[in-house]
């Protein structure tokens, strides 16, 4: 079984024992959370799409790590007149592990 999730502005394919980051969610190692809202269910037959949500549809997740991404450079210049500004920035993440699909 699997299902599509929306978290953190992006949308993910999820199946129960995946290890996957998401944008960054409240709480800490070792806690379990709920992931909504489920925009679809399949699996066996036919998949249950959501209008615009899966009705009693919950991911239970446990959270494993809490973390910061690999360090980006933010470079930005203008030609010939002198601007130029560096920067860096990591994103926070989530990495959790998918137990539960529920319908």
């Amino acid at each position: 079984m699997y299902a599509v999730i929306a978290t953190g502005g992006k949308q993910y394919k999820v199946e129960a024992g995946q290890v996957l980051r998401l944008e960054k969610l409240a709480g800490e190692v070792g806690e379990t959370v709920e992931l909504a809202p489920v925009l679809m269910l399949g699996g066996e037959g036919e998949p249950t799409i959501g209008q615009p949500y899966v009705e009693g549809a919950s991911i239970k997740a446990t959270i494993l790590e809490q973390g910061k991404a690999k360090k980006i450079t933010v470079f930005k210049k203008k030609r010939r007149k002198g601007y130029q500004v560096k920067r860096g920035h990591r994103q926070h993440f989530t990495a959790v592990r998918i137990n539960d699909i529920s319908a």
